[in-house]
């Protein structure tokens, strides 16, 4: 039913195409081989495989393909599994229809997505000993909670009160100090050390 609603809701989109909708990790798979499909929203809870194991193997034999977690769950670990399995964002199921499509529309441009409510579980910041393995300024601390919050460059350089530059070149020392290749990767790793 809810699968069914969402079709419908998002039918309704312009530029927006519900090609099909299983609820099985096989059909989606055994789908995906045959047919293109651009994005993929996909549940944790499936009967017959972990959606977040599902997650690693669409990704593994469908690299172009991105993959949305849509679901109930909240726990902090869950969507940082995701993540690190490939997922290109994570939604909590009480998104609304705007919040949705503009994720939607924020992952076909290459960028990693969260919902509100996510966004504040992942930027929540849960130090621990971990911490002390890599050194970041106040500065950089706050850069990276935004980051994982999903600000755009311009967004934060405005909430800190410093320019675009400034903001571009704390990413780039955060790159660097947690050997990430992009942003992606760069959240995973603060995450997986305790920095958010």
């Amino acid at each position: 039913m809810v699968a069914e609603g969402l079709g419908k809701v998002l039918s309704s989109v312009e530029n927006i195409e519900i090609t099909e909708y299983f609820f099985d990790g096989k059909s989606l798979l055994h789908f995906l081989g045959h047919t293109t499909v651009d994005i993929v929203l996909l549940d944790i809870t499936l009967p017959d495989i972990d959606g977040i194991v599902l997650c690693k193997t669409i990704k593994h034999s469908f690299p172009k393909i991105i993959v949305l977690a849509l679901s109930h769950h909240h726990n902090r670990k869950i969507i940082i599994d995701m993540l690190n399995n490939g997922a290109n964002g994570y939604l909590l199921k009480n998104v609304s229809l705007e919040e949705l499509v503009n994720c939607i529309d924020a992952a076909l441009r290459g960028e990693i997505v969260f919902s509100r409510d996510v966004k504040e579980i992942i930027s929540s910041p849960q130090l621990s000993g971990d911490e002390k393995s890599i050194r970041l300024t106040n500065r950089e601390k706050e850069v990276l909670g935004l980051i994982a919050a999903g600000k755009t460059t311009i967004q934060m350089a405005e909430q800190l009160f410093i320019s675009k530059f400034t903001i571009e070149s704390h990413r780039k020392n955060l790159l660097q100090k947690f050997d990430a290749k992009n942003v992606a990767e760069l959240i995973r790793i603060a995450a997986d050390k305790s920095f958010l």
